[in-house]
């Protein structure tokens, strides 16, 4: 198991899901981690559950659709832990409807919270990795953002934003030995998952070739890998977690 001693990550949305997950494992491997998501009571129970493990962590309230709540945020962990050296994109939302039937609001909420967002915490966040030399930067996206899907014209086109972002900044940052990757998860079992009836979530498995959901951990393990020194060579890659899902 690589480890990623004493390294400084802050994780989006790590109250719950796939944050919360990628916030255990990148701890579980040694590094320190900066929780931040809106809800400041789930984040201080994963601290918790951090700490008692013998690990590091601080929850740090911060809402990705408020450029102020960025950069005060950003602040804020960088005058705690000294530096932030890597940083997963994970928070995110939907808002689903049909495009004839979509409203503004609800488009440029998703785009703002889940695209616009991650560009501007990565922006907040580079200065401290440029100036150390080494650096993280981790979105995470998602299948719809390769494949589309009915009802999610605007989460797909945040999704895919990210996958193009990705790639730019990788090509700005690789001479700072910052690498810029994505990961896109395909059907996981999450709370969101969770509501699904038997017969919906078999239906959905149907059309993955693994012939199950994925797990939150299983996407934890790829983040923790492209975190780690292991993966120094690897910038401006999407690495799919989909069961097959999706083969691009």
């Amino acid at each position: 198991m690589s480890t990623l001693g004493n390294r400084i990550a802050l994780v989006t949305g790590a109250s719950q899901g796939i944050g919360r997950a990628v916030a255990l494992e990148l701890a579980r491997r040694g590094a320190h981690v900066a929780l931040a998501a809106r809800n400041i009571e789930k984040l201080s129970a994963v601290e918790a559950e951090i700490t008692s493990a013998g690990g590091t962590a601080k929850a740090f309230g911060l809402d990705v659709a408020s450029e102020e709540s960025i950069k005060s945020g950003a602040k804020a962990i960088i005058g705690h832990f000294g530096k932030v050296e890597i940083l997963v994109n994970n928070a995110g939302i939907t808002r689903d409807m049909l495009s004839l039937r979509l409203k503004r609001a609800d488009w440029d909420d998703v785009l703002t919270t889940n695209l616009t967002g991650a560009f501007l915490l990565s922006q907040a966040v580079m200065s401290s990795m440029v100036k150390n030399r080494w650096g993280r930067i981790i979105n995470i996206t998602s299948v719809v953002g390769q494949m589309g899907q009915a009802g999610q014209a605007n989460y797909a086109a945040s999704k895919a934003g990210l996958i193009g972002m990705t790639k730019s900044l990788a090509r700005e940052l690789a001479s700072r030995t910052i690498t810029v990757n994505a990961v896109a998860p395909g059907y996981i079992e999450t709370a969101m998952t969770a509501v699904l009836t038997e017969e919906q979530k078999k239906m959905n498995a149907q059309y993955i070739p693994l012939g199950r959901v994925g797990t939150d951990a299983e996407v934890a393990y790829a983040v923790a890998f492209l975190a780690s020194d292991e993966a120094a060579y690897i910038t401006g890659h999407t690495l799919d977690v989909n069961g097959g899902m999706h083969m691009g």
